[in-house]
């Protein structure tokens, strides 16, 4: 009956630090649960996949719907122009143009300065002994990263980055009063930032990011305004440092946490690349996102209603028994590994792939430097904060104690 079924509600669920066993339980009662007003949420690989790649699904809120999380303002209006949430044509043409610019052969090319990047790091870390795996590593590597993709000038990196940690505000459910202008001040220092990026590298074009929106664009048919163009950028910029923040923290967390793991990546280091997918699937950088139902759907004896929201628990769905062995046990050989950490169908994450180098490169060359890694300390997550910044799982440090090999 209706009156039994669960709820589970997204502003809750920060303030649980492990919301596992939580997602256990949905899925042990069935596929669908209830979550907040209006809302739908989902639990199971099955459906959630299924769901991800329904065009009866899409991403372009009411502009009211927005204003409920945010209030009105520069981050509410940001939030509607940017590519993760708009749908049909308009996705397609913004989508276009930044996988133009963030091309596969861009972001292969990446992989020798992402290796130097992260070797000069460790061997910092390494005359350290003891240091924190978010603050020290998962930040600086894609912040890194992400700014010189984009050629912003050093002097301005750790401001740029900043106000990108204010933005993720605007990313979450609902942003309590006293934290809205900040949200907003963020929006208006960024775009001022890089709307003035944006007139240099008209003026002399490199070969950076922006460089090669400007190129991607002006081989469209409809061309973008400038503000479409500094708003996307700014989003690819934030998404590309903060996805790939929470692969390295959530799978290094899982690393120094499991001796035998670390061993055995150590002695098989060709299992890099299972083994990132393992750590994503097994503790997923992006725990939710969100649908909107914009025609009528049936689904596990359900029917879902135009206007209803659709929560899709993709942490959960990674650990679904039906599709995983021992789901709750890291097995770096997992393959296939249809995990959903990078959601699917059309809003299929953009910067899948850079993650994917840049996961790749720093576990690689974690191990190879380190003979082990150890726990300094407890992992901090601090709700309050931000730790959980809907849809991403954050940790705010995890120290670390490393002897060098």
């Amino acid at each position: 009956m209706l009156s039994d079924m669960p709820r589970y509600v997204l502003d809750d669920a920060r303030d649980v630090p492990d919301p596992y066993p939580v997602y256990r339980r949905l899925r042990e009662y069935g596929p669908v649960c209830r979550g907040g007003p209006g809302q739908w949420v989902f639990s199971r690989h099955a459906e959630v996949s299924a769901l991800l790649r329904d065009p009866r699904l899409g991403r372009e809120y009411p502009e009211r719907y927005q204003a409920m999380s945010v209030g009105e303002g520069p981050a509410n209006d940001y939030l509607r122009r940017i590519v993760i949430n708009r749908d049909h044509e308009g996705h397609v043409r913004l989508r276009r143009l930044l996988t133009k610019a963030l091309n596969p052969a861009m972001v292969r090319a990446l992989t020798e300065p992402v290796r130097a990047l992260v070797d000069r790091i460790l061997d910092g870390l390494a005359e350290r002994g003891t240091w924190d795996l978010v603050s020290d590593l998962a930040v600086p590597v894609p912040v890194s990263v992400m700014s010189e993709l984009l050629d912003i000038p050093a002097a301005d990196r750790d401001m740029i980055a900043r106000w990108s940690t204010s933005l993720a505000q605007a990313f979450a459910v609902f942003i309590p009063e006293d934290k809205r202008q900040e949200a907003h001040d963020a929006v208006v220092r960024l775009r001022e930032y890089f709307a003035d990026l944006l007139r240099e590298r008209r003026r002399e074009p490199g070969d950076d990011l922006l460089s090669r929106m400007i190129a991607a664009d002006r081989e469209g048919t409809e061309p973008l305004t400038d503000e479409e163009i500094v708003d996307n950028a700014l989003f690819v910029y934030y998404a590309g440092f903060e996805t790939t923040t929470n692969v390295i923290a959530t799978g290094g967390n899982v690393l120094i946490g499991q001796p035998g793991t670390q061993r055995e990546l150590r002695a098989n280091p060709h299992l890099v690349g299972t083994a990132l997918e393992e750590f994503m699937r097994y503790d997923a950088p992006i725990h939710t996102t969100s649908r909107l139902v914009l025609e009528p759907i049936e689904i596990s004896g359900h029917t879902l209603r135009p206007r209803r929201v659709v929560v899709l628990l993709l942490a959960s769905a990674n650990h679904d028994d039906s599709v995983f062995d021992n789901p709750d046990r890291i097995d770096l050989t997992r393959s296939p590994n249809p995990h959903l950490s990078f959601g699917g169908g059309v809003h299929h994450c953009l910067g899948a792939a850079l993650a994917r180098v840049e996961g790749a490169v720093l576990f690689e060359r974690l191990v190879a430097r380190f003979a082990h890694l150890e726990p300094a300390g407890t992992a901090g997550w601090n709700p309050s904060s931000g730790g959980f910044r809907y849809p991403y799982w954050a940790y705010e440090s995890i120290p670390v104690t490393a002897r060098a090999a």
